[in-house]
């Protein structure tokens, strides 16, 4: 089951994606990006209230040692947002998003050392070869070029991203694993639902003490912004029940092939045709997949 739902989370986060570019004509990448938490956890909260109460599931019981965990999961991915977005200004947008892809990398070390769940050797081949196959894309073939500026201060921020959203997938699976054996959505959205919260009075905390304004603006702007929260629910239920059922490094690698549906929507809708180099190098995403998927 782990597959669809990763498949189905993925394309979740393209829309997501989309309507925040959009969303930048009102707010700032900072702001962009906190109105998938301002309106993701108010979402998250009515259908964990729901699945809960209404619907009498058995919420799971929560240990002590679930909240540091999910605490610095969330913290986590807000960090690696703003790195992102900071390696984007250093005028470095491709070489940010290449070296951000080392995710995919740092999610199965960080798995392997904090939560025992190493990949089989073949699972570590065909991991380096999605990451290759993915930052080949992003680097719009010139993956040399990009290679070149490793010691760039975008590439560097890009693999402190990599490194932070890494951190917050394991945290996750790791939150969701103190959890007992209570079935994987139940887990998975009582999981989501704390970070989510977490997430929004931290990020709302940072916004009110550098940029009343943009904060202000965040609500202003709810008409736009709350497609958006529907949307990242979607994805980050699908990310977090993934995660739950199976390792965070498989997960993280079959999500990349975000990129391949991007490229798949641009070329149905929009008529754009792609070069040679975007081919080959969406075939060695799709061979990394599959082979961490079947030997990981």
């Amino acid at each position: 089951m782990w597959i669809p739902i990763t498949i189905a989370a993925a394309t979740f986060q393209i829309l997501r994606t989309s309507r925040q570019h959009r969303l930048r004509e009102l707010l700032s990448p900072i702001g962009a990006g906190y109105v998938r938490y301002l309106y993701g956890a108010p979402l998250a909260l009515l259908l964990a209230g729901t699945w809960f109460g209404a619907l009498d599931h058995p919420e799971p019981e929560v240990p002590a040692r679930f909240w540091p965990i999910i605490a610095t999961a969330g913290v986590a991915q807000i960090a690696a947002t703003i790195a992102l977005l900071r390696s984007f200004q250093a005028r470095g947008f491709a070489v940010g998003t290449v070296y951000s892809k080392t995710e995919v990398i740092q999610v199965a070390i960080v798995g392997a050392l904090v939560l025992g769940e190493p990949l089989r050797p073949l699972g570590w081949v065909a991991i380096v070869a999605c990451m290759v196959g993915v930052a080949w894309l992003a680097s719009n073939g010139d993956l040399g070029a990009i290679l070149r500026r490793a010691g760039d201060p975008a590439a560097r921020l890009g693999v402190i991203a990599g490194g932070l959203f890494g951190v917050a997938a394991v945290g996750i699976r790791g939150a969701s694993g103190t959890l007992g054996d209570a079935p994987a959505f139940d887990r998975a959205l009582l999981t989501l639902t704390a970070m989510l919260a977490i997430q929004t009075v931290v990020n709302g905390l940072y916004l009110l003490a550098v940029d009343r304004p943009e904060l202000a603006r965040t609500f202003a702007s709810w008409r736009a912004a709350l497609p958006i929260g529907v949307l990242s629910l979607g994805g980050s239920t699908g990310w977090a029940v993934a995660v739950t059922l199976e390792n965070a490094a498989k997960v993280r690698t079959l999500g990349q092939v975000e990129l391949l549906l991007a490229f798949a929507i641009s070329h149905r809708t929009l008529g754009e045709l792609h070069t040679r180099h975007e081919l080959l190098a969406s075939a060695l995403v799709l061979v990394g997949v599959a082979g961490v998927v079947a030997f990981g």
